[in-house]
């Protein structure tokens, strides 16, 4: 059985003035561990689609299930879910920051060694007690990321969290990003429009057409690519020619 299944979605926004269609009949599966990514023109409903998968709204038409469950209204599902920007709370100490989804679930009794070894696997080891406001951005997503591990979500949900770094920083994050979700088997989806990031990263590429968004075609990521490092993958030949492939799609589908 797929791990995450979202059958035949379909989701229109109402206002007072307009009714806006912003995603028509999607249908896709996704397996335990896998990592995808989500690309396409600016309006397809990319981010719409992935707050669906989130729980936060329930979908016009159709369903999103993990593992045979709806995510919509279902508080025994952990989903964790990275943004652009990394929330943490100033006032609060990275160790609390981190361990904060933990004491709202009442699972508070090992979170300081939690706290701990999540800071060491990200590459951060020691700094528990400081303030956000002493961290570099690069370190301030590391540490989003241990917060969003910590209270072992079924799946990973990355909303462009890398798109404020500068270019040195991103591709760390994006090493790490990628070790650390196979060293703990997590499923996850990116989205990004970033070709290459996606390409970098995912096992398969999910391509949308423009509004309403439908899933236009799927591209697997060539296995030589995906066993390495996001940094070794775009220097391999298979990285290339995968790029303009998607590239011409992309174009063709924002000239439509």
């Amino acid at each position: 059985m797929d791990f995450l299944t979202v059958s035949n979605v379909h989701h229109t926004y109402f206002s007072k003035k307009a009714v806006t269609e912003a995603l028509s009949n999607i249908h896709l599966s996704i397996e335990k561990g896998e990592f995808v990514s989500f690309i396409g023109p600016s309006g397809c409903g990319k981010t719409t689609l992935l707050s669906i998968i989130a729980g936060l709204f329930e979908p016009t038409v159709g369903s999103v299930k993990i593992e045979g469950q709806e995510v919509f209204g279902n508080d025994s599902l952990s989903i964790g879910y990275m943004l652009q920007q990394d929330y943490l709370f100033p006032w609060k100490t990275i160790e609390e920051n981190i361990t904060l989804g933990l004491k709202l679930q009442n699972k508070e009794k090992e979170d300081q060694l939690l706290a701990s070894k999540l800071l060491n696997d990200v590459g951060l080891p020691t700094i528990e007690k400081k303030y956000p406001r002493e961290l570099s951005g690069g370190m301030r997503q590391r540490v989003a990321l241990a917060r969003t591990l910590a209270v072992d979500p079924k799946i990973l949900l990355l909303d462009e969290p890398f798109s404020a770094l500068d270019y040195q920083s991103k591709l760390k994050l994006e090493d790490l990003v990628s070790k650390m979700l196979k060293e703990y088997g997590k499923t996850a989806i990116l989205v990004t429009h970033d070709i290459g990031e996606a390409i970098a990263m995912s096992d398969r590429i999910f391509l949308f057409s423009p509004r309403p968004g439908r899933l236009y075609r799927t591209f697997e990521v060539p296995e030589e690519i995906r066993k390495l490092t996001p940094f070794e993958a775009r220097g391999h030949s298979s990285y290339s020619s995968l790029f303009q492939i998607i590239w011409k799609e992309l174009e063709s589908l924002e000239q439509q």
